[in-house]
């Protein structure tokens, strides 16, 4: 990734929480930028932090002191809950507040959630948090290489705050008011799980019907069927190899949102629902720790499990 030039956002105060396989390659990226005055870390597992620290971050012992010495905080977890946690009581982020802060959180989380939050930190803090939702898309190759897209709700003048940092990790865009990243993000996740499932579906009729998935998958990535989200998966569809990385119980929450959002907007969704029933299914069945690739072994045993209803 080409270092980003020095601007007036090098003058930024960063601090980052959540230094997991996303959050920590977004920390590296910007410490290699260079574009901030000081980058600041802070996680319940201390020795999770020691990339960053060796890239050049400053380890903060508690989310007080991080929020002390940030002006933008970007938050990694996976959901609200993880980030409440942290602001309140004697320790928390808005104990340790010292002046204007903006809070970027780029977990996937319900739009809603998402704006009462910022609704309770504007009035706990007298109107000096102000918050973006900006939840991500590219996985850890994406996370790695700094081209995640960034999918951004809230103020213009808030994401020209943090785009220097964000710049840094991907490509962030603006899609409308506080909560649009996360309507964008449900989106995007619809359209995954679809085909992760077709994938599925379709790499185990091809072994079934005796075809070499390899050379099947090659096929379907030189045609229409192709693109980024097979690239990333192809291989472990090949060997079948579902150790986590993108954790396949995450796309029931993330579905879940999306059916929230079309229920209130008042838009039916019959493939939605259905992928929303399957992955709840897939969780039921003790897939959900694994990689969202696992899909293909749960249609597999699917289709096993019919074969031997209708032998009984």
């Amino acid at each position: 990734m080409q270092k980003a030039q020095a601007s007036p956002g090098s003058a930024l105060r960063v601090g980052m929480i959540g230094l997991g396989s996303m959050g920590m390659p977004m920390a590296r990226n910007l410490l290699t930028a260079g574009v901030a005055s000081r980058v600041s870390v802070f996680g319940r597992s201390p020795e999770k932090l020691a990339p960053a620290l060796a890239a050049g971050a400053e380890r903060c012992d508690t989310p007080r002191a991080l929020a002390g010495q940030s002006d933008v905080v970007i938050t990694v977890l996976p959901d609200l809950p993880q980030l409440e946690a942290l602001i309140d009581g004697d320790d928390g982020l808005l104990a340790g507040l010292a002046g204007p802060l903006l809070l970027v959180i780029c977990s996937t989380s319900s739009p809603e959630g998402v704006r009462a939050l910022a609704e309770r930190l504007d009035e706990r803090s007298q109107g000096q948090i102000h918050v973006l939702d900006a939840p991500l898309s590219g996985g850890t190759d994406g996370a790695e290489a700094g081209t995640l897209s960034i999918m951004v709700g809230g103020e213009a003048a808030d994401l020209d705050r943090a785009r220097f940092a964000l710049e840094t990790m991907g490509t962030p865009v603006l899609l409308g008011p506080l909560g649009a990243g996360e309507v964008a993000k449900a989106c995007n996740q619809m359209v995954v799980a679809a085909t992760m499932v077709a994938l599925s579906e379709a790499t185990t009729i091809a072994e079934r019907a005796g075809l070499d998935v390899e050379k099947l998958l090659t096929c379907l990535g030189g045609g229409y069927a192709g693109g980024r989200f097979l690239e990333s998966r192809k291989q472990r569809l090949i060997d079948k190899d579902y150790a986590p990385s993108g954790i396949a119980r995450y796309m029931i929450k993330d579905l879940g949102f999306a059916h929230d959002e079309a229920a209130q907007q008042q838009v039916v969704t019959p493939q939605l629902s259905t992928l929303l029933s399957l992955y709840q299914d897939l969780g039921e069945r003790g897939l959900g720790e694994l990689d969202l690739t696992v899909t293909q072994r749960y249609i597999a045993e699917l289709d096993q499990q019919t074969d031997r209803d209708r032998h009984d």
